[in-house]
């Protein structure tokens, strides 16, 4: 999947220069968002699990800027689901920003990067093997699924994952460990909002629809149990 690279100083501009196609007609942000007060932040350590724990959490909850996001974890994916319960009571996720939204063919929102840069995964970890993938053919992502990151590659999963809002076709190449039980509709909210990059100092609406949410979404605490 696209990365997309933003600079720290982005944040502080965001609000400050909008987005400069129609941005009159379109809202910036949602009324059920409060303002994230999330900045990028270097990578924490966290010990890696080796082996799926023996009794695996049955929900992960996002607590964000916007509200709860709650994920009822799949265990179909057992070393996925301890490595990312790991990682969220471990406070990895914790005041951390999504970095990435895409509106047009693809509509997901992309989180699990602390440092905001779309490359960051748990120091130290080895990437770890793909699980539960679905087959190939139309909306083989459905709305409302949760599914791993990685660089275009097997068995290169880390810390970064996409919350699909909206039914999704993509390659068979992304670990399903979830499905979203709460928040899906502010999600839709948020992609409604659309995408931004930066040509300078200049926000404008991502012309393909990739880029950074610009309704900022931030990680406040996530937990796993």
């Amino acid at each position: 999947m696209k990365k997309i690279f933003a600079i720290a100083a982005s944040l502080a501009l965001l609000l400050t220069f909008a987005p400069s196609v129609s941005a009159e007609e379109r809202p910036l942000t949602l009324a059920e968002c409060k303002k994230a007060t999330a900045t990028p932040r270097p990578l924490t350590q966290v010990k890696q699990p080796k082996v799926p724990a023996k009794s695996l959490p049955k929900k992960l909850t996002l607590n964000t800027n916007c509200g709860e996001i709650v994920i009822a974890l799949d265990p179909k994916a057992p070393q996925t689901i301890t490595n990312m319960s790991t990682l969220a009571n471990g406070k990895y996720f914790d005041n951390s920003l999504c970095h990435r939204l895409t509106t047009a063919g693809i509509f997901v929102l992309q989180c699990g990067d602390p440092t905001y840069m779309a490359n960051g995964n748990p120091p130290k970890w080895d990437l770890y093997k793909d699980e539960n993938l679905p087959k190939a053919g139309p909306k083989n992502y459905p709305a409302g699924t949760v599914a791993m990151a990685n660089p275009a590659r097997p068995n290169a999963n880390g810390s970064q994952f996409f919350l699909v809002y909206q039914d999704t076709q993509l390659g068979p190449n992304y670990t399903i460990w979830g499905k979203i039980t709460k928040g899906l509709d502010t999600i839709k909210k948020i992609g409604e909002i659309g995408a931004l990059e930066w040509q300078g100092n200049q926000a404008i609406y991502a012309p393909d629809g990739d880029g950074e949410p610009i309704q900022q979404v931030a990680i406040i605490k996530a937990t796993a149990k």
